[in-house]
């Protein structure tokens, strides 16, 4: 997977959560490569339209869903600080590939945290 987008390639994701010692840096590594993923399927998938991509972004937020025991065993949980962090990482793709009119809240509807 080799991401195109410069937008992407130049940020910093999850700087919040890697700044707090509450997250466990191997983890929020997990959860950015989920993101980095969901970048490298945009790329490859090309969606046309609201409903393709979020079809890709549930399939990442279910797999941040299956990181929360994870984060439980190391006294840590994705909470408000980190759902808000994830969140706004969601929000940043869509925009960056163009999708600007997507609900931040449908990106990650299937959420349990």
């Amino acid at each position: 997977m080799t991401i195109q987008n410069t937008l992407v390639l130049q940020h910093a994701f999850l700087e919040q959560m890697y700044n707090d010692a509450y997250f466990p840096n191997h983890l929020v590594d997990q959860v950015k490569d989920i993101l980095l993923k969901l970048c490298g399927q945009i790329e490859t998938e090309q969606p046309q339209d609201l409903d393709s991509l979020y079809a890709l972004t549930h399939q990442a937020t279910e797999k941040i869903n299956d990181l929360q025991e994870a984060f439980d065993e190391e006294n840590s949980e994705i909470e408000t600080v980190a759902r808000e962090s994830i969140a706004e990482e969601f929000d940043f793709i869509a925009e960056a590939y163009n999708f600007k009119d997507a609900d931040i809240e449908e990106l990650i509807a299937p959420r349990d945290w």
